[in-house]
């Protein structure tokens, strides 16, 4: 595996690590003794103290040597998964969630960073598009393997994490551009840039109310469908694949048609897609929906990476706007949860009419960036 590759395959253990246990719930539920609503936070505590370390975890990492950072981060995610794996009790399977939110904290941004320098302008949508194709083959993959491991043994799939995370460990990274030690210490305010929070409020929004739903629509397809959990998990990976087939399709577009056109388009469509998923009692079509999310999401990620990273913005600034992108991802359990076991079409249509609110704030707020067609 070369350099450049890693860092593209890296992209995956987030969203691998955040979703595994989307098709799992009703068996962490019953093998912790704990009821389905606090068995859904899981999903929260490794999000929530991922977001929270990335704040300034990009910056960090810049000053300590991102190559290191990334390694070390890397063995310590290998180290807590195992830990998740022969957990006993609830609280320290939680402790160990949250343990590796923080250590994915520091490779995410580093890796983002990393790809941006070594990537002409005129090609930053389709890298990060390819980039965005891995995190979606995380997330297509964790609750399928999360779901078929549940069929047998829930621990099965965080040995499965730990081996993906000592593999990156060990895999080639390209040689920092900086020296370890060099970055500013006035690098963490200079990523606080009101481009940089436009881009991580509707990041956070966007995040919360699509990619953030596994859970949701796993509730959905258990309520409704009566689906087993590896079946739950087959389902849930069609916003994956989805999101997998067309990231070379929607990194083109965004480097042809402009970041503004494209995360409008990307809002309104998800808006619909998440909606349906709530109001149709249509296996197919309900994963078809879900799909179609797939591709929004991908299509959201591309344009907000391209518009932080296209300029000067390094791993500070790309750390601040995935720190709430994924803030907003760990507060869907809170948000919806309650709202879906009154009525579902009450929860899907939040997370619908909160994406169209973003339509308004985008087209007058969101900077313009040349299209590369240009």
């Amino acid at each position: 595996m070369n350099s450049r590759i890693a860092l593209y395959v890296g992209g995956l253990l987030g969203p691998f690590g955040g979703g595994i246990v989307a098709a799992m719930l009703p068996e962490l539920s019953a093998d912790f003794a704990v009821t389905p609503s606090l068995a859904a936070t899981t999903t929260t505590t490794y999000l929530l103290p991922f977001a929270l370390v990335m704040l300034v975890s990009g910056s960090l990492g810049e000053r300590w040597g991102s190559s290191r950072t990334i390694r070390v981060a890397y063995i310590g995610y290998a180290v807590v998964a195992v830990l998740g794996a022969i957990a006993p009790w609830f609280w320290l399977f939680q402790v160990t969630r949250a343990l590796q939110g923080v250590a994915n904290a520091f490779t995410t941004p580093l890796l983002l960073s990393k790809i941006a320098a070594g990537t002409p302008r005129e090609r930053l949508g389709r890298a990060m598009g390819t980039y965005g194709a891995m995190q979606a083959i995380g997330q297509t993959t964790a609750p399928l393997v999360g779901g078929l491991a549940a069929e047998s043994a829930w621990q099965l799939a965080f040995v499965g994490v730990a081996i993906v995370a000592a593999l990156l460990a060990v895999s080639p990274l390209p040689p920092d551009t900086e020296p370890a030690g060099t970055r500013a210490p006035g690098a963490l305010r200079d990523a606080w840039t009101p481009v940089v929070l436009l881009s991580g409020g509707i990041a956070g929004v966007a995040w919360m109310c699509s990619a953030g739903l596994p859970f949701l629509v796993s509730f959905r397809l258990d309520d409704a469908f009566a689906l087993s959990p590896g079946t739950r998990g087959l389902a849930l990976t069609a916003y994956g694949i989805a999101g997998v087939l067309g990231a070379r399709l929607t990194g083109s577009a965004v480097d042809r048609f402009g970041v503004r056109a494209m995360l409008i388009t990307g809002v309104l469509s998800a808006a619909v897609a998440i909606t349906a998923i709530g109001l149709v009692d249509s296996l197919p079509v309900v994963v078809l929906a879900w799909a179609a999310a797939g591709v929004c999401g991908q299509l959201i990620l591309v344009a907000v990476n391209s518009t932080v990273l296209g300029g000067s913005a390094g791993g500070g600034a790309i750390s601040v706007v995935t720190a709430w992108r994924f803030l907003g991802m760990s507060a869907a359990p809170a948000v919806f949860t309650g709202l879906y076991y009154s009525d579902p079409a009450l929860g899907f249509g939040l997370a619908g009419l909160l994406l169209a609110l973003m339509i308004p704030v985008v087209s007058i707020w969101w900077p313009r960036t040349p299209r590369a067609s240009d």
